[in-house]
């Protein structure tokens, strides 16, 4: 069905199907002994303007599958090896002969220096390289989850919340945007990254702090790209992690704690001119809450996650894919900790699918037009696990969580892009125009249920009531059109410039981004590189600002402590506060809002080879972001009041990055990056009052420390490659606790938010994995199974989540949540 509905979207074609090829090699040094982790990326026709990378395994093999007829271009680059380019590889209708690549000793700066190892000439390099996660470094590396959101805090500048939300330099997701192979894929209404891609789909991942190249918008945080490999020309078959945890309890097995089986299938459907892969992921987990009693202390998830890919090759000139994903997903006691028991907990359920086609045409100029299409669709609901009241008291939840709400959202997005043949005009120019329109709508609910405020007596303090359930919708459109070069003068210095436009019905209606960066390396060899650049970011309007005015309304009543009322009730009512030159205007329900959270970005780098194999990058990074919406609660005279949504909001990060990274030799590969940073922000921005669930009390938005600011960070992570086919992965993250603030009965700061911090984070995590076969079985035999240990905070050092921050309360100050020392296993199939 798939199939046929990917046909359908194609463009008409003249003639037969053409055929495609594949080019395989290997990569090896002087000695001809296997290089493991190189690099090698082919350019040529209808593949990616940067090229297609791909990561040798450990026999230093490479291949490129899915190539039309025509003229590539192969550059293959390892840590401690000198880079080698190969030019005029010539595909045609006939098989391509095996390639052997040898790489010298002695190397050029790298262009990656976090994770990979890719070596071009400084005039075809990008000014802002991204932090690149390859398929080695997500299957290798010991993360909680086998999926590739949960590598992103590899990277330096980029840290995970207590509430599992990804930030990246200061900002959570929501202010961020997620690319799958250049297509928009996250929660149309949130923003947040709900949409997973099975981790076996996965080739790269891209994360960048900045991006200045004027085709990226969306955004005003960090933009993190995904691109996910192209279906095999022969057959492929995984079967990983099928063996599922158990669950034990006083030394015995109680069921299953995780189970996350994933398969994936690709080859051919007709020859080499239709190829498709399938990747299928189930996953399943009760993860317990240290702080509560087993067995009421398990948050219970479930999901299934699959990913097709169809690859039609129509001429020579002429490639298009068709990729469906579908993401239904159900989180019980979603937002469980020591505070929050089960019964005051809230269910999350999410469903959903998006289809896609992506065409790329070779113009006989040497132009490529890329035209990309996406539908869609997601929803999402959420609710209590009752009727009761929210009880709010200062050790922490009682009664039944409160908000309850519906979303059913669509999204809509065309891509048209222009890649022109390069010019040549006191030096290089590669050109690139386009556009793209994105259309976001969705129609919900939201309902709550009165909330108690209590004190330590348990008497009542304050209650929250709320009007009749609010009926929501909105939509957006936005236009945007870009135009950029890559400019090479010479050998040694490169500069990209660029000017992004983009307009929204719902936000601002005309925005202009200007970009620029550079790339100078002043040696012959290229051993030192300096790059800097700034720009400026214009993001998604949140959708949740758009019908803002139409949430239930809140009526506060405040009691003494013998339960009588110490005024009049307040109602809340919800308005929107637009700031703009010539001052504050109320905008009624239902108009357009008129204003678009922006981010104005700058860097400078330094990278330095020291000796062949040993690899640093000093860089600085300064981001302002302005315009953000917030929430702030108004009171306007003794009855009445105003929750006012105001686009005053702003935040502030800097960074100071160093990485080193150190290959010794083929089998071993060492990085490590220690970040000093600062994050300071407006508290009360529509995502963290209203996502992933809203806020029972809503206190006065204030200017202060964001609760994602981490001073001091360090990060590291190996990956040694035993005899006997053992590889050995150990990861090791130390950082400043997270920031947290003292509240008093009514749940107000006491003292200024965020002054306080948890213990420091430690974390020592190790994966250890061998191949072996199975000698009495004859399928076993030719096939190799791969085992493998993941032991997470290895050391069993106090990593606590949760503290009694209620001033009030006897427990003050007192730390819960410990996560103790845990472990998990694997068996993969590969085939």
């Amino acid at each position: 069905m798939v199939l046929l509905l990917a046909m359908s979207l194609l463009p008409a074609t003249r003639g037969a199907f053409a055929e495609t090829q594949a080019l395989r090699g290997e990569v090896v040094d002087e000695n001809n002994a296997p290089i493991a982790g190189a690099v090698c990326t082919l350019v040529g026709p209808t593949l990616p303007e940067q090229g297609r990378p791909v990561t040798t395994g450990d026999r230093g093999g490479f291949e490129f599958t899915g190539l039309i007829p025509g003229t590539y271009q192969l550059t293959c680059a390892a840590v401690g090896y000198e880079p080698v380019a190969q030019g005029d590889i010539h595909i045609t209708e006939a098989p391509a002969p095996t390639l052997q690549v040898a790489l010298p000793a002695e190397v050029i700066i790298r262009q990656k220096v976090e994770v990979s190892a890719q070596a071009e000439k400084v005039t075809t390099q990008s000014t802002t390289p991204p932090a690149k996660l390859g398929e080695q470094q997500l299957k290798s590396l010991p993360l909680v989850q086998q999926k590739f959101k949960a590598a992103l805090p590899l990277v330096p500048g980029v840290v995970r919340t207590p509430d599992g939300r990804i930030a990246i330099k200061g900002a959570i997701e929501n202010q961020g945007t997620l690319l799958v192979d250049s297509a928009e894929t996250v929660d149309p209404v949130t923003g947040s990254f709900s949409i997973e891609v099975p981790i076996d789909a996965v080739e790269s991942v891209d994360v960048f702090k900045s991006a200045y190249r004027a085709e990226y918008g969306r955004f005003s945080g960090g933009l993190t790209t995904v691109e996910t490999k192209a279906p095999s020309s022969k057959w492929d078959f995984e079967l990983n992690d099928f063996v599922p945890s158990p669950r034990i309890r006083s030394g015995h097995i109680v069921g299953i704690e995780d189970d996350s089986p994933r398969l994936y299938v690709a080859g051919p459907i007709w020859g080499n001119k239709i190829t498709a892969s399938e990747a299928l992921t189930y996953d399943y987990s009760r993860q317990p809450v240290r702080g509560l009693a087993w067995p009421n202390n398990e948050n219970k998830r479930e999901g299934v996650t699959s990913f097709t890919d169809v690859y039609f090759v129509l001429s020579s000139q002429h490639v298009a894919s068709v990729n469906f994903k579908l993401f239904p997903y159900r989180r019980q006691f979603d937002n469980l900790d020591t505070f929050i028991p089960q019964p005051a907990a809230a269910d999350y359920a999410q469903s959903g699918y998006s289809i896609g086609g992506n065409d790329r045409y070779l113009l006989q100029g040497g132009g490529i037009l890329t035209t990309l299409v996406q539908f869609t669709q997601f929803d999402s609901y959420s609710h209590g696990q009752g009727l009761q009241d929210l009880l709010v008291t200062p050790n922490g939840w009682g009664g039944n969580f409160f908000n309850s709400w519906t979303r059913s959202s669509a999204q809509q997005e065309i891509l048209e892009n222009y890649q022109f043949a390069r010019k040549q005009w006191r030096g290089r120019h590669d050109f690139k125009t386009g556009g793209n329109i994105v259309h976001r709508a969705y129609t919900g609910t939201s309902h709550s249920q009165p909330v108690q405020v209590l004190r330590a007596d348990g008497t009542l303090a304050e209650q929250v009531t709320f009007s009749s359930a609010g009926e929501l919708t909105t939509h957006d459109t936005e236009l945007a059109a870009y135009i950029q070069d890559h400019w090479a003068f010479n050998d040694h210095l490169a500069l990209d410039y660029g000017l992004r436009f983009s307009g929204q019905t719902l936000g601002e209606a005309a925005a202009v981004s200007p970009r620029t960066g550079f790339v100078y390396s002043p040696g012959q060899r290229g051993k030192t590189i300096f790059r800097g650049g700034v720009g400026v970011f214009y993001d998604r309007l949140p959708l949740l600002a758009g019908d803002f005015t139409q949430n239930p309304t809140r009526t506060v009543t405040l009691y003494d402590t013998e339960g009588t009322p110490l005024g009049p009730a307040v109602t809340y009512q919800n308005y929107y506060l637009k700031f703009n030159e010539q001052g504050n205007s109320i905008v009624p329900t239902g108009e357009k809002l008129g204003s678009t959270p922006y981010n104005v970005t700058w860097n400078a780098e330094f990278d330095q080879e020291f000796r062949p194999g040993v690899v640093g990058r000093v860089s600085y990074l300064a981001s302002r972001t302005s315009n953000e919406f917030t929430v702030d609660p108004k009171l306007v005279s003794s009855t009445n009041g105003l929750l006012l949504l105001s686009n005053r909001g702003a935040s502030r990060y800097h960074e100071l990055e160093t990485t080193l990274r150190v290959r010794p030799r083929a089998s071993a590969d060492i990085n490590i990056s220690y970040v000093q940073s600062a994050a300071r922000g407006d508290l009360n921005t529509m995502s963290s009052v209203f996502v992933p669930y809203e806020q029972p009390v809503i206190r006065p938005n204030l200017f202060a420390t964001l609760p994602t600011n981490i001073p001091h960070r360090l990060v590291t992570w190996g990956r040694f490659a035993l005899p006997r086919q053992f590889t050995v992965s150990p990861l090791l993250d130390w950082h400043s606790g997270f920031p947290y603030s003292s509240f008093d009965a009514l749940q107000n700061y006491v003292g200024p938010p965020n002054d306080q911090r948890f213990p420091a984070f430690l974390s020592l995590d190790l994966q250890v994995t061998k191949q072996f076969r199975i000698p009495f079985v004859p399928w076993f035999r030719k096939h190799p199974l791969t085992g493998g240990v993941r032991v997470f905070n290895l050391t069993d050092h106090g990593n606590f989540r949760d503290v009694y921050s209620n001033v009030t309360s006897p427990y003050y100050g007192h730390y819960a949540g410990f996560q103790h020392r845990f472990f998990d296993v694997s068996l993969d199939i590969l085939y």
